[in-house]
């Protein structure tokens, strides 16, 4: 199966989209995209989403659209027949893994202790999301689990921003990041897309080791 680190591995930032009105989801994609980010994690916490994944899947061609923030396989089911290219989830279950195995698509299961690392190894789970990823130890944790969990790859979302993803970025078992620092509330408000999408080309350019990322 693809790897989500392998769907746009030139640009491993993931803006964390949280969509009110669903007319907003495609001219927002569309700075996403032209200002460089084209992986798009779309959550699913308001009434909006799933309308925004679609239109964004059918609007703009440039994009790769996920849906974050699925908590269940009716969420699963509701995001890929919106269009969803990956899913992402805050933690995991079994029924919800089985879930987004069964979807046939990428996918990041949600992690935050040594414990969920190993049982998703186990589970022939190798990719995962780092989340809280400020409040559950950061750059020091995943640097301290590169050693002996070396097959495990993670994005780290929470709390991450312009600074510090660098950081992130630069661990060999780092393979995105994913942020929202470059969709200010402020800009989302006033639709100010060429904000958004010069945000976006300030956070495109952010790299890490792509070579020394474990496969």
């Amino acid at each position: 199966m693809t790897s989500v680190f392998d769907l746009a591995p030139e640009t491993p930032v993931v803006p964390v989209v949280v969509i009110e009105d669903a007319a907003d989801a495609v001219p927002l994609a569309r700075a996403l995209v032209a200002g460089g980010l084209p992986l798009i994690e779309v959550t699913l916490r308001t009434p909006a989403a799933l309308d925004a994944v679609r239109a964004v899947a059918a609007e703009v061609p440039g994009a790769v659209v996920g849906a974050g923030t699925v908590v269940s396989a009716a969420g699963v089911a509701d995001a890929v027949g919106a269009g969803a290219r990956f899913l992402v989830s805050p933690g995991w279950t079994e029924r919800l893994l089985g879930a987004m195995r069964d979807s046939g698509l990428p996918f990041l299961p949600g992690v935050s202790t040594t414990s969920e690392v190993v049982a998703l190894l186990e589970q022939g789970v190798a990719d995962m999301k780092f989340f809280p990823a400020e409040a559950a130890g950061g750059v020091p944790y995943l640097k301290s689990l590169a050693g002996p969990l070396p097959r495990a790859r993670f994005c780290p979302t929470g709390g991450v921003s312009l600074s510090s993803a660098p950081a992130y970025l630069s661990l060999p078992n780092v393979g995105c990041v994913g942020g929202t620092w470059m969709l200010p509330p402020d800009a989302l408000a006033a639709r100010d897309w060429a904000r958004v999408e010069a945000l976006a080309r300030e956070a495109a350019p952010l790299r890490g080791p792509v070579s020394a990322r474990p496969r």
